[in-house]
């Protein structure tokens, strides 16, 4: 298997046991082209642990490959409640490290960050489907994917600042090239809660619907997704991840690139077919 977006070999995944999983407070579930991945303590709102971050990392390096379109959703009456409180006085048994060493804390909060930074990766369409509380890093996480699905009972905070950290799960990111530095900026420092029609307005969900059809709006929607040439929806993943970076002349040659290849692979398919 190769790398979508360098080309080089690609370990062989491995999927993650179901317990192991479990204790993370993780469900994955795999049917075909589509990995569905539940936050699943309803009981703590799907407060997310150290183990949760740590388990969503393990399940982007286990994937298997026929994956196309990955869902994200929370079990019980809220997508998460952000990040647990316990772990504040080592409750989980494990602490936030005190920030003494350096290194050692920049490589802690990095391991945490790759349960977000596979989200983006090309090979896959993320799409986050969010009702109840998406409190901090969970908010971050929705922002992590490519499309959120929300319901009408949604309720979007960015808490960590309230809390005297900085939202470090890979969210200020996504949330600047939406909403802009001025908004951004407006809510993550008042950590103020915005409701379904406000994240509709600002961008921050593509598509808002009743709490009962969240469901369905989801299945029409990896529907759709899955109905596009894996090869071709790639590609144009990998392209516009790439455009807000790249200079116009820069985006031109990329487009040209990846039209290449799409070519080559059809006359390719012809010539086999």
């Amino acid at each position: 298997m190769v790398d979508a977006r360098s080309g080089s070999p690609r370990p062989e995944p491995v999927m993650e046991p179901a317990a192991d999983l479990a204790e993370a407070g993780l469900r994955l579930e795999v049917d075909g082209a589509v990995a569905t991945v539940v936050l699943d303590r309803p009981e703590r709102r799907n407060a997310m642990t150290f183990a949760t971050w740590r388990g969503l990392a393990r399940i982007g390096r286990s994937l298997p490959p026929q994956v196309r379109v990955v869902v994200l959703r929370g079990e019980g009456p809220s997508f998460s409640a952000g990040i647990d409180l316990s772990m504040f006085s080592g409750g989980s048994g494990e602490s936030l490290p005190d920030g003494s060493d350096f290194a050692a804390s920049d490589a802690f909060i990095a391991e945490l960050q790759e349960g977000y930074t596979w989200l983006r990766d090309p090979r896959f369409v993320t799409v986050a489907a969010i009702h109840g509380h998406v409190i901090g890093g969970g908010f971050q996480l929705a922002l992590a994917c490519d499309i959120r699905v929300a319901a009408d009972d949604v309720k979007l905070c960015m808490k960590e600042p309230a809390l005297g950290l900085v939202p470090d799960l890979t969210g200020t990111k996504p949330l600047v090239e939406i909403v802009g530095v001025n908004r951004a900026l407006e809510l993550c420092l008042t950590a103020r809660t915005v409701l379904a029609e406000e994240a509709r307005r600002l961008g921050l969900a593509e598509i808002v619907v009743p709490r009962e059809g969240l469901d369905d709006a989801v299945r029409e929607l990896v529907g759709s997704l899955l109905a596009v040439n894996p090869g071709a929806a790639v590609a144009t993943k990998r392209l516009l991840l790439e455009a807000t970076e790249n200079t116009l002349a820069e985006q031109c040659a990329a487009e040209r690139r990846e039209q290449i290849g799409r070519l080559r692979e059809m006359a390719e398919a012809r010539r086999q077919g």
